[in-house]
């Protein structure tokens, strides 16, 4: 017990002592190329992924290890930026677990995606004519729009996936041209939960709605770039971001496809009309601040398990400081955890007023690109190329010094995963980890003499000793603080289990002590 303490406290000073450093990885693929990368801090590559099609955005790693990648398909009807039309799982090993095409005349997925759970939302297009746009209200369309749609993919468990869930912007429309037509109303600021069809029309040109063309987007066909998307579990509701109408937005998950489509039903009982957004208040008739002045990108809620701003959204806004400097923004919401809702004052725009927290990017991109913010407080940065981009990713601490990068990656959207990020524990055994303070463990020396399965696990856990000496053994898992949760003395058995059901996600120590005092011990990451 002695020894195990001791392991304890030498993990604790270097986890204070190294608090403010990068740790973990980086995953990232430029647009265009066949091959996914996985450095580490001392930018080496752990891991790569060559693939036969080319990525159109970007890629996540989920909790088994396996890559989740948007890809250009072949023969694509329509086009445009970031364009993909497919997308697929990848093993570690390089192979296809499942590969969807979601590519027609009608509709094309494009630029990002989110993991939910086990499922993949997708972003994308759909096309609606001229005539159908003018007929509900919009003025004086010429050529057709492309409202943007989620999809939500289940793998199907035969090498394909099933959509399971849908929700359209199309649905959730409103405005004040025509009393004749539908969804009309007389004051657009009566409906903050709809998205006025004539709003980007109205901000007009390069500039405007975010840049990047005239009104409605490049060639009125990509009428609102939605461009990044989340996925909050603990709310379950989704976030996106709009570069040509400068804002965000927020909408539940928790319906039915029939009830997204319409104004009722799930948690919120508002169906698929917006629960929140920000950034532009003039898009829905109210006065205020505009805090997002041309293009934004990434939004995503902060990690809410004790880290710096837990809970709040957070954006790429390309031109939040001037046209030259990026800023990464983040915004406390009005969220009511009483009744489930944002809160909105008559009369007023969605708070909060301006930005809540805000670092002002040392490399900047007008577009795309994405940020993150790190357990201990560090913001990650991926300011993409192109466009006058910088093209580089980089991590900043709490006092704005830049401890690791700036990094050439040239991609459009990197993530960043901690060491106990479940799907970097599941690649060890695949990756070059010999340059990664990861695998190092500071409790003892990591031994394979004994097994842990399944690891990643939701709960129950099974150990298998093997060689180990297991005369008088002690077998304790502690957490990252250092608090032993389960304890147990072996009495020569070689195979047990324990269950973390109950305890917070995570990563945990499992330490064994044998007879003579020698220790081992390894990692597992809990995740329900």
């Amino acid at each position: 017990m002695k020894n195990i303490l001791l392991g304890v406290v030498l993990f604790l000073v270097t986890f204070l002592a190294f608090g403010q450093s990068f740790e973990g990885f980086a995953l990232y693929n430029a647009q265009g190329s066949n091959t996914t990368y996985l450095i580490d801090e001392n930018l080496n590559i752990a891991h790569t992924w060559n693939l036969s099609t080319e990525c159109n955005y970007t890629v996540q790693l989920k909790d088994n290890g396996n890559l989740v990648r948007g890809t250009k398909n072949n023969g694509n009807q329509l086009g445009g930026a970031a364009d993909a039309g497919r997308v697929q799982e990848i093993d570690p090993s390089g192979n296809i677990v499942w590969d969807y095409i979601y590519s027609t005349s009608e509709y094309l997925s494009h630029h990002d995606l989110t993991l939910v759970g086990d499922n993949v939302l997708l972003t994308a297009w759909e096309v609606k004519t001229a005539a159908e746009v003018n007929a509900a209200g919009y003025d004086n369309a010429d050529s057709d729009k492309w409202p943007t749609h989620f999809v939500e993919l289940a793998p199907n468990g035969n090498g394909g996936a099933d959509i399971v869930w849908e929700w359209h912007i199309w649905d959730h429309l409103c405005q004040d041209t025509d009393a004749s037509k539908p969804n009309y109303t007389a004051d657009i600021s009566d409906h903050p939960e709809l998205i006025d069809i004539n709003m980007i029309q109205q901000m007009g040109g390069p500039g405007g709605g975010g840049g990047g063309g005239g009104p409605g987007g490049p060639g009125g066909g990509d009428w609102f770039h939605v461009n990044g998307v989340d996925y909050n579990a603990d709310l379950d509701q989704i976030s996106f971001s709009s570069r040509f109408a400068s804002e965000i937005y927020i909408i539940d998950h928790s319906t039915t496809t029939e009830e997204a489509a319409s104004h009722m039903g799930g948690n919120s009982g508002m169906g698929g009309d917006l629960l929140y957004r920000w950034g532009n208040p003039s898009n829905y008739g109210m006065s205020g601040t505009r805090t997002i002045p041309n293009a934004v990108h990434d939004v995503r809620w902060i990690t809410d398990d004790g880290r710096p701003n837990g809970g709040y959204l957070q954006i790429f806004n390309n031109s939040g400081v001037s046209n030259n400097q990026s800023a990464i923004d983040g915004i406390e919401t009005p969220f009511d955890e009483a009744t489930g809702t944002y809160i909105l004052n008559p009369g007023e725009a969605y708070g909060p007023s301006t930005y809540t927290t805000r670092y002002a990017c040392a490399f900047s991109a007008s577009g795309q690109s994405s940020s993150d913010r790190m357990s201990n407080g560090n913001i990650y940065v991926n300011a993409s190329g192109g466009q006058g981009g910088a093209g580089v990713m980089y991590e900043v601490n709490s006092n704005g010094e830049i401890i690791w990068g700036p990094y050439n990656a040239q991609t459009q959207k990197g993530f960043r995963y901690e060491c106990d990020h479940p799907g970097i524990i599941a690649l060890e055994s695949f990756m070059n980890s010999s340059t990664s303070s990861c695998f190092t463990s500071s409790v003892s020396e990591l031994d394979a003499s004994f097994l842990i399965y399944p690891n990643p696990t939701n709960g129950m856990v099974s150990i298998d000793l093997g060689t180990l000496n297991q005369n008088d053994a002690a077998f304790t898992v502690t957490n990252v603080s250092g608090q032993t949760i389960y304890s147990e003395l072996m009495n020569n058995k070689s195979r047990f289990q324990f269950d973390l059901e109950g305890y917070p996600e995570g990563m945990y120590f499992v330490n064994v002590t044998n007879g003579k005092g020698e220790m081992v011990s390894q990692r597992i990451s809990y995740i329900r």
